[in-house]
């Protein structure tokens, strides 16, 4: 099973979309997180092992939580797996409860929107977006390609410190914010922690 670069990724999406259009299939519409966002923005180059679904996008309720994928879309999601050597699993909605969570102010009105084939459309979070979520999970999952990313990504410090911001609201544990501000010091971030 091979991990996605960006060429394969593109592959992938718009095999996904010919599959929903040979099914006659209704369109479908994701926002996609993480390393995939960020490879198919051109932040990163190194590969990545799945596409994370974050959300749907309701042209009614805006974001909404992708979960159940529609038997299409997961028979699709199967079919472009075993065509290109893929885990089966290769598009998930692992990080959908961050829907349930909360999703930084604004989130909504700065995604970026791709049309893939005629059957799909991609929305990829904005880079200030990017630079949240991958703050948050730098924190939880500690040092490894999230801080990498985050790096990629080039924050500067007024960004950081209102990514922290929203980081701390993520849970009311009395022990995090001392969890954050300790991964920040870690990463070379002292001078934000000093801030929140």
């Amino acid at each position: 099973m091979k991990p996605l670069d960006q060429q394969t990724l593109e592959t992938a999406l718009q095999a996904v979309s010919a599959v929903l259009a040979h099914a006659g299939a209704q369109h479908e519409t994701v926002v996609i997180c993480g390393g995939a966002a960020l490879l198919s923005l051109g932040f990163i180059t190194r590969r990545t092992k799945d596409v994370d679904v974050l959300a749907g996008v309701h042209p009614v309720d805006g974001i909404v939580d992708p979960r159940p994928f529609s038997p299409a879309l997961k028979l699709a999601v199967e079919e472009v797996a075993k065509a290109l050597g893929l885990p089966s699993n290769w598009l998930n909605a692992g990080p959908a409860d961050q829907v349930m969570a909360g999703l930084p102010e604004g989130f909504l009105s700065r995604l970026h929107r791709r049309e893939i084939g005629s059957h799909l459309t991609v929305f990829l979070p904005d880079r200030y977006d990017l630079i949240h979520l991958k703050l948050f999970a730098g924190v939880n999952q500690g040092p490894g390609w999230h801080w990498s990313d985050l790096k990629a990504l080039n924050p500067n410090r007024e960004e950081l410190h209102a990514a922290a911001r929203w980081v701390l609201g993520q849970d009311v544990g009395e022990v995090f914010p001392d969890v954050v501000r300790d991964a920040l010091r870690f990463h070379d971030y002292a001078d934000v922690a000093d801030q929140i």
